[in-house]
């Protein structure tokens, strides 16, 4: 298979992946998206049914909350590039509604190729993990997020990789506690602010 040499090109081949079963039931892939140049990656875990829908990165709930984050730290989003590390949304349907369902570690690994190409053509100084799935995808070992949380991990090829929490975990926190997660998940992102000075 020939290497990807563009993301219009890793859109293609992914839009026709099925190397693990997610690709079949998805409406689309979902890769990457921002400065194709950006000095900062962020990767999530998977597209959601947002992403899904409308076939771009973090623009659901969990995204809103991604991009007020990056804003309040003073990270522009349209200078940072956002993905996953899967490229296909993995549900179950309950009535009408598609509710997330976590990846299997198989289904993870089998599209790790898409972001490393994803991460090759970018060249990101350095990336930021938002959760379990994306920081095992990215250093290649478990990692316990809230343990490594806020601490820099380093990939095989020397790039720096800031560990934090998936956005979409702070809609799960219980009302009262949810200003306080925030500002935890922004001083997070406020690490990476540096990259881009």
């Amino acid at each position: 298979m020939p290497r990807i040499r563009s993301l219009a090109g890793l859109k293609a081949a992914t839009m026709a992946c099925r190397e693990c079963p997610i690709g079949q039931y998805a409406t689309q892939s979902v890769i990457g998206e921002g400065n194709p140049k950006a000095r900062l990656m962020l990767v999530g875990e998977q597209p959601g049914d947002q992403e899904d829908l409308q076939g771009h990165p973090f623009v659901g709930p969990a995204g809103k909350l991604l991009s007020q984050a990056l804003e309040q730290v003073g990270i522009p989003r349209e200078q940072v590039f956002v993905s996953n590390a899967l490229k296909h949304f993995k549900f179950e349907l309950r009535g009408k509604r598609r509710i997330h369902k976590t990846p299997t570690q198989r289904e993870a690994a089998a599209c790790l190729h898409w972001l490393a190409d994803e991460i090759a053509l970018v060249k990101p100084e350095a990336i930021v993990a938002l959760g379990s799935t994306a920081a095992r995808s990215l250093v290649g070992r478990a990692v316990p997020v809230m343990a490594a949380r806020g601490q820099w991990l380093d990939r095989e090829d020397g790039r720096p990789v800031l560990i934090t929490l998936h956005p979409s975990a702070l809609l799960r926190v219980p009302p009262e506690d949810r200003d306080a997660a925030f500002t935890a998940f922004a001083a997070d992102l406020a690490k990476a602010r540096a990259i881009l000075r």
